[in-house]
């Protein structure tokens, strides 16, 4: 074991070696954090949103997010100035949510799940709920 600075006891994941995280053995949404593996700038983690179900408007600060869509059909919601966009992705398909961006997560499907693999550039997650969506000025986020 090593001593924290916190006084914590709890053995720290070794950062030499490469970390495997099986199907089944996530943290909660979590599989790669500093928690779980001690990965100091990544976590990547899955979400199974179920039929007919939406998140809150929100962002997720300086991170980026990237998206691969395993099941299902999400539908990621922003703000592009003048109104909604909505648009769907598919197995398969990949997305970028960029640092700072108001968006949503839909699952209009009423029978079948979205599952999505999200990668991010912080070792936790961050989400910052947001009352409504808006476009996000370059200088806002940069």
């Amino acid at each position: 074991m090593t001593a924290h600075p916190h006084g914590d006891t709890t053995p720290a994941p070794l950062n030499n070696r490469v970390h495997h995280v099986r199907a089944g053995e996530l943290d909660g949404y979590a599989a790669l954090s500093g928690g779980t593996v001690g990965s100091k700038r990544l976590w990547m983690g899955m979400v199974e949103n179920a039929p007919l179900s939406s998140t809150d408007n929100h962002h997720h600060g300086a991170s980026e997010a990237g998206i691969f869509v395993v099941s299902g059909h999400p539908v990621f919601v922003f703000h592009d100035g003048t109104q909604e966009v909505r648009v769907t992705g598919g197995p398969g398909d990949f997305f970028l949510v960029p640092p700072f961006v108001p968006h949503r997560e839909e699952n209009p499907s009423p029978d079948e799940p979205a599952v999505v693999v999200i990668a991010r550039t912080t070792q936790e997650p961050i989400k910052v709920s947001v009352p409504e969506l808006y476009q996000l000025a370059e200088a806002d986020g940069q």
